[in-house]
């Protein structure tokens, strides 16, 4: 477990967070500015606090007498660059900083760069880059893996290759500190969620439990809101994945998995229509009775409401012309549509 309280101050912004990392991955999502690298820096040793504590399993990193060097923390760090060195062979790079003797085989069969072990860094792809940066902090034995948007230099397409190989991070159990500002990454792969802004923390939760808050979904803005569901596939026919959830059976487009496979959904609260009284002669394949639990007022004419559809729940954002004249308040029994094509590709692990 990390533990940390620290203050550290520069020009005019003040990082000042106390927070609990368990086992699993701790997603650290907020805007640019918000102190996410900053605070990955700090436990990292990176860059000292000003005052505070950080603990790492019951070792002190830093306190007013302690401060370790980064070498000696027992922390993996990748950063948004892979940061290879030119001169070395994947299998160099791999190897760098690991103790003697290492054997790289497992973990470049787990990030699927067996075959690349004999090139240079000048003959990979952006996406073998990043996995072999990976595979380097990994082959340190870390005690916990800082990624520090190791996403953001790529693009969709090469985002969509990586995710899985994180997916297998987080399955093996290692502890992920994962500092991000693209939602749908924090959706797949978090554990729990720490909202940041200004330096400071806003709110910490489970991830289904913080997306699924209208609240925090008018802080993230209406295209980002969308709440998380696990699930798993119980068939795949004609192009769509039948995945059995806590809201009920949802049809998904683009899932590749064998029936029993485990599956995390992000339904965008933009992507879910809310009706009254139960459609028909839809092309929509999903169609969810729900009740409306809570409405929160936004920015602008939107109102963002939660959903309590089964045993999960569902963000919908409408607007208020809409919400009074259908008497969308709390209690009202309600239908959720839901597009097999309104969750994309990006939004399902």
């Amino acid at each position: 477990m990390l533990e940390l309280e620290i203050r550290r101050r520069a020009g005019a912004f003040t990082l000042d967070v106390a927070l609990e990392a368990r086992a699993g991955v701790t997603a650290i999502f907020g805007p640019s500015g918000a102190g996410k690298t900053t605070l990955a820096r700090c436990v990292a040793g990176l860059a000292a606090p000003d005052a505070g504590r950080i603990v790492l399993d019951g070792r002190v990193l830093f306190d007013g007498a302690t401060d370790l060097p980064p070498h000696r923390r027992g922390i993996g760090y990748v950063f948004q660059e892979a940061r290879l060195f030119p001169h070395l062979d994947v299998a160099g790079n791999l190897l760098y900083g690991a103790a003697r003797g290492t054997d790289p085989a497992e973990v470049a069969a787990l990030l699927d760069i067996a075959p690349l072990l004999g090139r240079r860094p000048a003959g990979l792809s952006g996406g073998e880059a990043a996995r072999v940066a990976l595979g380097r902090a990994l082959l340190r034995d870390p005690k916990l893996l800082i990624l520090d948007e190791p996403l953001a230099a790529l693009d969709q397409k090469l985002r969509l290759q990586i995710l899985p190989y994180l997916e297998r991070l987080r399955d093996r159990g290692l502890p992920v500190l994962f500092i991000s500002h693209a939602i749908e990454e924090v959706a797949r792969l978090a554990t729990t969620l720490v909202l940041m802004g200004d330096g400071r923390v806003i709110h910490v939760g489970s991830t289904g439990d913080v997306l699924s808050d209208p609240a925090i979904a008018a802080r993230l803005g209406p295209s980002q809101a969308g709440a998380m569901l696990e699930g798993r596939v119980v068939t795949v026919a004609e192009g769509l994945a039948t995945v059995a959830t806590p809201a009920g059976r949802l049809q998904v487009a683009g899932v590749d998995a064998p029936p029993g496979t485990g599956l995390r959904i992000r339904i965008r609260a933009e992507d879910v229509i809310v009706a009254t009284a139960r459609p028909e002669g839809l092309s929509a394949r999903n169609v969810l009775p729900a009740v409306v639990e809570s409405v929160q007022a936004g920015q602008g004419p939107g109102l963002m409401l939660r959903l309590r559809a089964g045993e999960g729940a569902l963000l919908a954002r409408v607007t208020q012309a809409s919400a009074r004249e259908m008497d969308l308040v709390p209690g009202r029994q309600v239908w959720a549509v839901v597009k097999t094509s309104g969750v994309a590709r990006a939004d399902v692990g």
